[in-house]
C-alpha cells in the first residue's frame, strides 16, 4: 500500500516473484506540484464536496523536543475519553512477497491481535479479469513444519500456498476476516478500462468475486480495492471517466456481493486503499462510494518521500511548525486527510486510519535533519530510501540520535556525522495516533504492512487500541 510518485520506488526480483510493490503515497504522488498549486487543489476539495472544509492551524509558539537516546522521551499520551472496546477494526496488509527475502510467514506474525488481514495483491489483465498476483506465493508453495499454521506439512496433492495458510488461519481464529486487495501501485493499469462500460464493470466484479469468494471461499470473506488512482493514474495515466466509473464499479461489487450472499448466507465486506492528497481525494466521489463500503482504508503515509529535495516526515498526526511549506503543513498530515474525508460526508466509523510499519531515509542533510535539504535516498537493505522498522531495529535504532516533535507528533533519527535522515512511526507515535482514533471516533487503524514490523509495533497498536 506506498509510493508517490511513488512514489512507487519497487524492486523486480528475479525469477517468479512479484514486484516489490512499495505503497503509494496518498498524500504527495503530487509532491511538489500539490504545493505550488495550493488554490488548484482547493478547488479540486470544493469539486469533491469539500467546499466548507476547515482546516486546523497549529500555533506558531508550539514547541519541538529533542531527545538524545533511543527511549520515548514522553509519557504515554493522556488517555482518550472515548470509551474502548472491541468495536474498533485493526486492519494488517499482507504482501505476498513477505514469503520470499523476508521469510515472514503468516505463522510468525501475532494475527490474534488483528481484526482483519488485507492480502495484497491481486492482478487484472489486460482484459480486466481479477488473476492471481503471484502464482508460486499464492497457491503452489510448499510450507514446512516449521513454517505452517497448523505445523502440517503441505503435501503435493493438497492445497498450498498463501492461500491455504489464511484458510487455516481462519479455523484458528473464526472472528479473523480475510479480504483479497486487488491492485496496489504496481498493478492498477487496467483499472480503468475495467470500470469503463457497464458490460466491462459486471464481467470485472464478477471475475473477481468468481476467483476470490467462490472457489477460494475458505480464505476470502471480501474484496478491497486498490485503485491508485482513478483519473490521475499512477504509474499508469487514467481518464476523466475514473471518476464517475469508480463509484460504478464500487455499486456493482456491492450488487454481485448482495446476489452472492443471498446464495451462500455469507455476508461479504467491500473497502479501499483511499488515498490522503486533496487533490486525490478531489478525483473520486467520497459523497456516494461510502454509502456501499464497509469501511475505507486511509493511506495516512508517504506524505513526504526521498524523491522530494528536502526532508519532511512520512506520516505526521498533525502539521509542524517547522515545517516552511504552508502547503505540506495545512495539508499533508494525517489529520488534514481525515477532517476532509469527514467534510464529504464520509462517517467517521467508516475512517480507518494508515500507519506505517516502515521509514523513508535521505542522505546529506545537517542541522538536525529535518525539513532541510538533502542529497537524496540514503542506502538501505532492499530499497533505497526505504526503511522496514525490522531495519531501523537492527542498526539505525540503536545508533542514530532520536528526535519528536511534540506538534506533528512523530519522531525522526539522525546521524549528523552521515547526514542521514529517517522518518518512521513507532510505539510512541503509534499511541497518540490510536488516542486519535479514539477521540475522533474513527473505525480504527490499519497497518501496511505486518511483514515489515519486526515484532515490535503491532503488540502496542492492538493493546491500546482494545484495551
Amino acid at each position: 500500500m506506498t509510493g508517490n510518485f511513488k512514489e512507487g520506488i519497487r524492486i523486480i526480483p528475479s525469477g517468479n516473484k512479484p514486484f516489490r510493490r512499495i505503497r503509494p503515497n496518498p498524500g504527495t504522488w503530487i509532491g511538489r506540484a500539490l504545493r505550488i498549486a495550493f488554490w488548484a487543489a482547493a478547488i479540486a476539495l470544493a469539486g469533491a464536496g469539500c467546499g466548507n472544509l476547515t482546516l486546523e492551524t497549529l500555533s506558531d509558539n508550539a514547541s519541538t523536543r529533542t531527545a538524545t537516546d533511543n527511549s520515548t522521551s514522553d509519557p504515554t499520551p493522556a488517555r482518550s475519553e472515548v470509551a474502548m472496546n472491541s468495536s474498533y477494526h485493526l486492519v494488517g496488509y499482507y504482501a505476498s512477497w513477505d514469503v520470499y527475502e523476508r521469510a515472514m510467514f503468516l505463522a510468525r506474525i501475532h494475527t490474534d491481535k488483528l481484526t482483519h488481514i488485507n492480502y495484497a495483491f491481486s492482478n487484472i489483465s489486460p482484459e480486466g479479469k481479477c488473476v492471481l498476483g503471484d502464482v508460486d506465493a499464492d497457491i503452489q508453495r510448499f510450507y514446512g513444519i516449521g513454517d505452517s499454521i497448523d505445523g502440517t506439512p503441505d503435501t503435493i496433492d493438497g492445497t498450498r500456498g498463501n492461500f491455504h495458510q489464511l484458510a487455516l488461519l481462519k479455523q484458528k481464529n473464526p472472528n479473523l476476516k480475510v479480504l483479497i486487495s486487488v491492485g496496489g501501485w504496481t498493478w492498477s493499469e487496467h483499472f480503468s478500462d475495467a470500470a469503463l462500460s457497464a458490460e466491462s464493470r459486471l464481467e470485472f466484479v464478477k471475475s473477481c468475486l468468481d476467483l476470490y469468494l467462490v472457489r477460494y471461499g475458505d480464505a476470502f470473506d471480501g474484496v478491497d480495492i486498490d485503485w491508485e488512482f482513478p483519473v490521475s493514474g499512477g504509474l499508469k495515466p487514467g481518464r476523466p471517466e475514473d471518476k464517475h466509473n469508480f463509484t460504478l464499479l464500487l455499486e456493482e461489487f456491492r450488487r454481485q456481493m448482495d446476489v452472492l450472499q443471498q446464495t451462500t448466507g455469507r455476508k461479504y465486506l467491500l473497502t479501499i486503499a483511499g488515498p490522503a492528497s486533496p487533490e486525490a481525494m478531489g478525483r473520486i466521489e467520497l459523497s456516494e462510494i461510502h454509502k456501499v463500503l464497509d469501511w475505507i482504508n486511509l493511506m495516512a503515509y508517504d506524505f513526504h518521500v526521498t524523491a522530494e529535495p528536502a526532508t519532511g516526515f512520512l506520516s505526521p498526526l498533525y502539521g509542524s511548525p517547522r515545517d516552511p511549506d504552508p502547503n505540506s503543513r495545512n495539508f499533508l498530515n494525517d489529520n488534514a486527510a481525515v477532517r476532509g474525508y469527514l467534510a464529504t460526508g464520509v462517517p467517521a466509523k467508516k475512517i480507518v486510519l494508515g500507519i506505517p510499519f516502515y521509514g523513508r531515509a535521505w542522505q546529506g542533510a545537517t542541522g538536525d535533519g529535518l525539513f532541510v535539504p538533502a542529497a537524496g535516498p540514503a542506502r538501505a537493505k532492499t530499497e533505497s530510501g526505504y526503511m522496514d522498522y525490522t531495519e531501523l531495529i537492527n542498526g539505525p535504532l540503536q545508533n542514530y540520535q532520536r528526535h519528536w516533535d511534540d506538534d506533528a507528533k512523530v519522531p525522526w533519527l539522525f546521524d549528523p556525522a552521515s547526514g542521514i535522515f529517517i522518518t518512521y512511526d513507532d510505539a510512541e507515535s503509534i499511541l497518540w495516533k490510536v488516542k486519535y482514533i479514539q477521540e475522533n471516533g474513527l473505525g480504527g487503524g490499519m497497518i501496511w504492512e505486518l511483514g515489515s514490523d519486526g515484532g515490535k509495533l503491532l503488540a502496542p497498536l492492538a493493546d491500546s487500541l482494545f484495551r
